[in-house]
């Protein structure tokens, strides 16, 4: 991240988000990869059902977006789709898709950010034009929406998940930090 304040436009905050969402898919991973089995993969209640199926999806999600920006990739074909059958498998993808996003946004410059996309949805399908860097936002909305129910199904399982917020990360890498340092935030959070 050259500019982790994020002053001097829209990139320096779009690269504090790619690094964002590597820091926090790990922490969820490491998570998940201590829940037997049978919880992994149990019908929590998310939209994706399980956590397996909510991270899966997150990696679906991904890839489309990614296959929309670059033209590369393979596009699954339905958002449900399981792409990886072991949590395993599954980190390993999620960990190449992370250093994908990251590299793909650190190429961008300026007057790309300002271009537009063009593409067809995959639910209610429509031919789309939009603005890049809006649609940025969304793509790492979207991340964190599904990882905020695969950390209430951990919470569910486990009673505590790792802390998942943003200014957790830029306490922790000095992201947008002025001034000021400390505090322990490497603790789960756990229900009250």
């Amino acid at each position: 991240m050259e500019n982790p304040t994020g002053a001097g436009g829209v990139k320096p905050l779009l690269e504090m988000l790619a690094a964002y969402n590597a820091w926090a898919n790990e922490r969820l991973y490491a998570a998940a990869a201590l829940l037997p089995e049978a919880q992994y993969r149990a019908d929590g209640g998310a939209f994706f059902g399980s956590l397996h199926g909510t991270l899966n999806h997150i990696l679906v999600g991904d890839r489309i977006w990614m296959h929309v920006f670059t033209g590369e990739g393979v596009k699954p074909a339905s958002l449900d789709a399981i792409l990886c059958d072991d949590l395993s498998s599954l980190a390993a993808a999620r960990r190449t898709e992370d250093a994908r996003i990251a590299d793909y946004i650190g190429g961008l410059d300026e007057a790309a950010l300002a271009g537009t996309v063009r593409y067809r949805t995959v639910r209610a399908p429509a031919d789309i034009e939009q603005l890049l860097a809006p649609l940025l936002i969304h793509f790492f909305n979207h991340q964190t929406h599904h990882r905020g129910q695969a950390h209430s199904l951990l919470t569910r399982y486990g009673g505590e998940a790792p802390s998942l917020d943003l200014f957790i990360f830029q306490r922790e890498t000095g992201a947008g930090i002025v001034s000021g340092a400390g505090g322990d935030f490497g603790a789960a959070e756990r229900r009250p």
